[in-house]
């Protein structure tokens, strides 16, 4: 079990580049779309760090720095990260025909597949609890303009970014065994969240405080863990779905590059969807 768990493969890496190509824009235009939001997600990261530290109101550079062992962030900035690498990926096919993914070593195209796994996971389940269970306004909006952009962008449009790399390029459904490594990669921040709790005293999020919830914390901690696997599943199957209407129905194979084409597609994938 071990093994297949640490195993990084050794089939031929995503032959016909769905990492960098989409069944409904061509490369150039998926680039600038990604290139676009990751600019807006830095953005918005960096401009939170800056308006925090020139208002003391607001807890100045401490709660900037505080910002990192809060999970919302974190993931934003993996979102803002993932989105950058994969833009460059996505240029570099775009331009040369093979994207500088293809020539990376096996360990770490395997990471990336995983990261495009925790990107199209991850922001719903921070939409879902934040909006669900964290937001205390109630029927009311924000008090300040700031704070709507700033927890829109965070919490709404995160999952918006997800959805797009859901939807529009040619990815395949993520392997089961990425499940296990995100539920790892959240006992990681749960452990982050109370080395938090014991270096700078506070809870990063009131429901991990056994003082307010008692034994419900395992409670939540548990159907967070649900929530995850759920999540994960339902975007599989609608990626097997989005692949399955689009390349069988639509017999929409994909835009290339020019230097690529689509008769290469169908030597490697039979007709681009009954293998991987």
């Amino acid at each position: 079990m071990l093994p297949r768990v640490l195993a990084f493969g050794n089939d031929p890496w995503d032959p016909t580049h769905r990492f960098e190509t989409s069944w409904l824009i061509p490369p150039y235009a998926l680039f600038a779309l990604r290139a676009l939001f990751s600019l807006y997600a830095f953005t918005t990261l960096l401009f939170n760090i800056g308006y925090q530290c020139a208002r003391p109101e607001l807890g100045g550079c401490s709660a900037s720095r505080d910002g990192f062992s809060y999970f919302t962030v974190l993931t934003y900035w993996g979102l803002a990260f993932y989105l950058l690498i994969a833009s460059v990926h996505t240029f570099t096919y775009a331009r040369y025909g093979t994207p500088l993914l293809a020539r990376w070593p096996r360990p770490l195209q395997s990471l990336h597949a995983l990261f495009y796994s925790t990107v199209t996971t991850y922001p719903f389940l921070v939409t879902i609890v934040y909006w669900g269970i964290l937001y205390t306004y109630g029927s009311a909006w924000f008090p300040t303009v700031y704070g709507g952009w700033s927890n829109v962008s965070q919490h709404a449009l995160n999952s918006f970014f997800a959805l797009f790399e859901i939807f529009v390029p040619r990815t395949n459904p993520h392997p089961w065994i990425h499940v296990l490594w995100l539920i790892v990669l959240l006992a990681l921040y749960l452990a982050l969240a109370y080395v938090t709790r014991a270096t700078k005293g506070f809870y990063t999020y009131s429901f991990l405080d056994p003082g307010k919830t008692g034994s419900l914390v395992a409670g939540y901690v548990f159907g967070i863990a649900v929530a995850t696997i759920i999540i994960f599943g339902i975007v599989k199957g609608v990626i097997w779905m989005r692949r399955w209407v689009t390349e069988e129905k639509m017999g929409r194979k994909g835009k290339f590059a020019r230097a690529g084409s689509r008769t290469d597609v169908e030597e490697h994938e039979l007709g681009g969807f009954t293998s991987k």
